[in-house]
């Protein structure tokens, strides 16, 4: 059987062993205690980048036809009955004719704050809530 050798060495014969290249650990990088103002100030970069992200993102909404924040106005389907100014009547006469037997004070008060006191028109159509 044949034996392969190997031999590291220069030219003359002089084995040379490769130097292993070790060098001493590192010590751990020393941190001191920061300040709280650093904390702070840390804090309030990150909530104010987060904000301004919000904001941004908003306007790109809207600028891109998105919906508004907001959310559309729904007001309250109100039952009314529609009553005719004749000659001489007066808001309290429509309430009491739409509404006999009721007490019209605050039917009157919702009429005359709706129409912000204007006076009533003959012929004109007053329409009061249920």
């Amino acid at each position: 059987m044949a034996a392969v050798t190997t031999f590291f060495g220069d030219t003359h014969g002089t084995p040379v062993i490769p130097a292993l290249h070790r060098t001493a650990p590192r010590a751990a990088i020393a941190r001191g205690r920061r300040s709280p103002l650093v904390y702070w100030r840390r804090r309030l970069a990150v909530v104010g980048l987060a904000l301004g992200l919000v904001v941004v993102a908003a306007q790109a909404g809207d600028a891109l036809g998105g919906s508004p924040l907001t959310a559309p106005e729904r007001r309250p389907v109100v039952d009314v009955v529609e009553v005719t100014a004749h000659p001489g009547d007066t808001v309290w006469s429509l309430v009491s004719r739409a509404f006999p037997g009721q007490d019209p004070r605050t039917r009157v008060d919702e009429v005359v704050e709706a129409r912000h006191g204007a006076p009533l028109q003959v012929g004109e159509k007053v329409q009061i809530p249920r």
